[in-house]
């Protein structure tokens, strides 16, 4: 696989060819998990342009450990990564959840320092955030080739495989594995697994099990960050599906489950009300405190996540840690 001259192409997975924006899924998605007994909205759809700006202060915040301690990881073992990562030649990077690629870049960094023969793949459903992402990698790192995907995981990891030949390291940090449940959590490795041969590696990233105190804060922070973060998301139904929630006569409320390992975030009505979503054809009613479940986040043991490999068709090469071990960055090849 040869890299060619540096570009910056971006491929828009989320529109039709008609350049319009498909809100289908969002509004479907929007009115299953709040016509439930139990409400629901996907997490996914946290990440438009405000979300992500506000995720990225989130990630500032002396609460939020769970940035610093990657990056102490990847800080610590990017030489010996960039080295595992090259030694079955050229390769795709493909970053899931890009995001600023804040972590990533110092992977960029020493690879490119290396002069390992690689391209990087960004996707993130955010378009904004892989725009930004685009423009500063040109300006930090010219010449590295580019080429983001706008789109859901599988969207992009099908166009890889349509597109795409060559191998395939996967990056899939920041312990976005923790927002899926155990079966969900299955299924989604083993689709990635599906889209990977003998060569092809998978470096995920997980938080681990520690004081719930300290799990607790971090998604609770005095400064009501992530809050703001989690009333974004019915501000964005307000605005991209014509809804009318009123978000001031909303709340966060945070919860960890030590038993099972999971921190739960919610949005509780203060008051009975009804909301009219246009896009979804569908009125809500909420009665008082009722809540909406908006995200997990599941705290693993290193045990458990060797054994979601082996499930899944993947071996543990490699875990990095980073020096309390509360988080580590797990590095598997196709088993």
């Amino acid at each position: 696989m040869e890299i060619n001259t540096p570009t910056a192409p971006m491929i828009d997975l989320s529109r039709h060819q008609d350049g319009s924006s498909d809100t289908s899924a969002f509004a479907r998605d929007v009115a299953e998990g709040l016509s439930t007994k139990y409400k629901t909205l996907p997490s996914r759809y946290f990440y438009d342009g405000t979300g992500s700006r506000l995720f990225q202060q989130i990630m500032d915040l002396p609460e939020y450990y769970l940035t610093r301690s990657e990056l102490e990881v990847l800080t610590q073992n990017k030489k010996n990564m960039a080295g595992q990562f090259s030694q079955g030649g050229p390769f795709h990077l493909i970053d899931l959840g890009a995001g600023d690629a804040l972590k990533t870049k110092l992977l960029l960094q020493e690879l490119t320092a290396q002069q390992r023969n690689f391209d990087y793949v960004p996707v993130d459903i955010s378009k904004d955030a892989m725009l930004e992402l685009s423009d500063s990698l040109q300006q930090e790192l010219p010449q590295l080739k580019v080429e983001a995907v706008v789109g859901e995981y599988f969207q992009a990891l099908e166009w890889l495989q349509e597109n795409k030949d060559g191998r395939k390291v996967v990056l899939f940090l920041g312990s976005n594995i923790g927002n899926f449940k155990a079966e969900e959590s299955i299924t989604f490795l083993q689709s990635i697994r599906s889209y990977l041969h003998a060569g092809d590696q998978l470096l995920m990233g997980v938080d681990l099990r520690k004081d719930p105190g300290v799990i607790l804060k971090a998604y609770n922070d005095e400064a009501g960050i992530t809050a703001a973060f989690n009333l974004n998301l019915l501000d964005r139904i307000n605005r991209e599906l014509g809804a009318d929630f009123n978000v001031d006569q909303f709340c966060h409320h945070a919860i960890y489950n030590p038993l099972e390992g999971v921190m739960r975030s919610f949005l509780v009505s203060k008051q009975a009300q009804d909301v009219h979503i246009s896009e979804a054809g569908l009125t809500v009613h909420f009665d008082a405190w009722e809540a909406i479940h908006t995200e997990n986040s599941y705290k693993y043991s290193i045990p458990q996540v060797e054994e979601l490999g082996r499930q899944c068709g993947f071996a543990v090469d490699t875990v990095f840690y980073d020096r309390q071990k509360g988080f580590a960055d797990v590095l598997f090849s196709v088993a």
